[in-house]
């Protein structure tokens, strides 16, 4: 459906070259930034009302998209004729129906066969059994050297103890996983049950969180069908890892903060319509900023790694609200009209970081306290309760209540651990490797031969490999640099949000290069890669009003570079769910010699 008036698709007609309009003179640029960038090829965007740039509007909807729709030329050239009630209710839930559609797409290739391998893959081996004990305990407990073999054989069997194990990550994810086990019992598909919900929902939120940031459903739900088909998030959805969860509550995080920008523009437009300035210093009730710092927390409360997040979005958080008041004019004037001093600019900046930070990190702390009650609740008799909750009791003074005691030394031998592990490992890589692909982790790996496994050859191969897909991943070290022009050249606040998220989730590895970390680190910095790479193909389809050679130009090399996404995925779909395949394909597939 087109809607020029919001930056849809529109088609122009030959017209008289009389009525048609002069190039647009350049607006100069209006500050000694702009003009040094001015040099180097920068021009300053097209001029729209304030109203417009607060709450720029949705491109279709309930109460936006009419009553009336005009048909479609693109299916009546196919000789298509909905009735028109239809077709009006289709444009108005395709935001809705399109995400889902590619949501139910994402779904079904993440549970087909979900409970193979039939074993306990790679770091499935802690987190599955940590999850069964947190269900029956509150805490995590140590398990007998042969309970793999006991769950996962003929005749399964849950060697269940009950003493308390030393565990250096925090419970959110395990407790997630455990919910599948409750279902479904202790049973590979029961343990990734909730992966695959949790990788699905994501793509759902992918989708619509595209809409909302780019104002368009199709690129919403580009990125959603591209996010279906990365290998990385692919393989962990179908594994019980933890690194799935804390990209969930991320993503989650940036949808809720992207959806209180919205509505705190709005606010701000509004005010601006009643005559009332830039006065306020409250922006009302925020939920979705207070939802987002749950989010952050439950996020930490899987992973550490969820920290950093914190700040990155605490910081874009405050610097929204900070847009929003310079653009209305709210840090330059007082009530009464007379300007405001470098002082008072300065102040209300300082309480937008103040107010961010108080209901971002505050609320993301408490949350975070709250994931710990398990193990706050469990008793503090020594082999009772969780590891390291009797150790104020046997160390008794100090400041605040024993469980707070107790949980801060628990903290400090965690971060201990973390800081100094420097163990090698087969498939541990640097994070300069990462976006290339460098280094992918093998999860399952098996050799069959002829007879074995439905192997037809003398050499077979059966591998899980946590991988991204290649031709995603390449293509994204274009859309980043895409997005990095757009942050400094055009002062794209979009390209500024991906980066961002991308920056918390990729750049803090870069202080532990001597540790030991994974590629699969890395999914929690997926979704935003993506949203980069669908920023980028909204440029290669050109704007609203571009010739319809360029559209058509612009439309065939995206839709190239969707196919063969889509095709790179394909291709490598048996080892990213352990089929049985020929050695030769199995060595077809290994592109560089590092992925062996």
């Amino acid at each position: 459906m087109d809607h020029p008036e919001w930056g849809g698709v529109s088609v122009l007609e030959s017209a008289d070259p009389a009525a048609v309009p002069a190039p647009r003179a350049e607006p100069e640029p209006d500050s000694r930034w702009a003009r040094a960038l001015s040099g180097v090829g920068y021009r300053a965007p097209r001029r729209t009302a304030v109203d417009e740039q607060l709450v720029p509007p949705m491109p279709d909807g309930p109460g936006v998209t009419p009553e009336r729709v005009a048909p479609s030329p693109l299916l009546a050239r196919l000789g298509i004729r909905l009735p028109d009630a239809l077709w009006a209710w289709l444009c108005r839930w395709s935001g809705w129906l399109g995400p889902i559609a590619v949501a139910a797409f994402a779904g079904v290739l993440r549970f087909v066969n979900l409970g193979g391998p039939h074993a306990l893959i790679f770091d499935e081996t802690y987190y599955a059994k940590d999850a069964y004990s947190l269900w029956q305990v509150g805490y995590e407990t140590n398990w007998s050297d042969d309970a793999n073999n006991l769950i996962t054989g003929p005749n399964p069997t849950v060697p269940f103890r009950t003493d308390p194990a030393y565990i250096v990550h925090p419970p959110v994810g395990k407790w997630i996983i455990g919910l599948g086990e409750q279902i479904y019992g202790m049973n590979p598909f029961g343990w990734r049950f909730m992966m695959a919900v949790l990788g699905t929902l994501s793509v759902l939120m992918l989708a619509r969180i595209g809409r909302r940031l780019f104002r368009s459903t199709l690129l919403g739900c580009v990125a959603g069908l591209l996010m279906s088909v990365d290998g990385l998030h692919f393989v962990l959805s179908r594994a019980a890892i933890l690194d799935l969860i804390v990209m969930f509550f991320f993503l989650a995080a940036f949808g809720l903060l992207l959806i209180d920008r919205d509505r705190s523009r709005a606010l701000v437009a509004a005010r601006l319509e009643q005559g009332l300035g830039g006065e306020w210093w409250h922006l009302g009730w925020r939920p979705y900023r207070l939802a987002a710092g749950v989010s952050l927390g439950l996020m930490m409360g899987t992973k550490w790694s969820g920290g950093p997040a914190i700040l990155a979005f605490l910081l874009l958080s405050a610097f929204w609200d900070s847009s929003a008041r310079r653009l209305a004019g709210g840090i330059r004037r007082t009530p009464d009209g007379r300007p405001i001093g470098e002082g008072g600019r300065l102040l209300r900046h300082a309480w937008d970081f103040f107010w961010s930070g108080l209901t971002l990190g505050l609320t993301a702390l408490a949350t975070y306290l709250v994931t710990w009650t398990g193990w706050i609740m469990s008793s503090t008799q020594p082999g009772k309760g969780g590891y390291f909750r009797d150790w104020a009791v046997q160390n008794p003074g100090g400041f605040g209540p024993d469980w707070l005691r107790s949980l801060w030394h628990y903290h400090y031998t965690m971060w201990d651990f973390h800081t100094h592990l420097h163990s090698p490992h087969t498939y541990q890589s640097n994070p300069w490797s990462w976006m290339v692909l460098g280094r992918p982790v093998s999860f399952f790996y098996e050799s069959p031969k002829n007879g074995q496994d439905g192997c037809t050859t003398s050499d077979c191969a059966r591998e899980v490999l946590a991988i991204g897909t290649p031709l995603l991943w390449w293509a994204g070290i274009a859309a980043l640099l895409y997005c990095l022009y757009r942050w400094l050249w055009r002062r794209d606040w979009r390209a500024a949000a991906l980066l961002s998220g991308v920056a918390a989730g990729y750049l803090p590895w870069f202080m532990y290069q001597e540790r030991t970390i994974f590629l699969f680190y890395a999914v929690c910095f997926v979704p935003f890669m993506v949203l980069a790479v669908t920023m980028m193909i909204g440029a290669m389809l050109g704007p609203a009003d571009a010739s319809p050679d360029r559209r058509l130009a612009g439309a065939t090399g995206a839709g190239l570079l969707i196919a063969a996404i889509m095709w790179n995925f394909l291709y490598f779909y048996p080892i990213y769910t352990g089929q049985t395949i020929p050695m030769s394909d199995w060595n077809g597939r290994m592109w560089l010699s590092t992925w062996i």
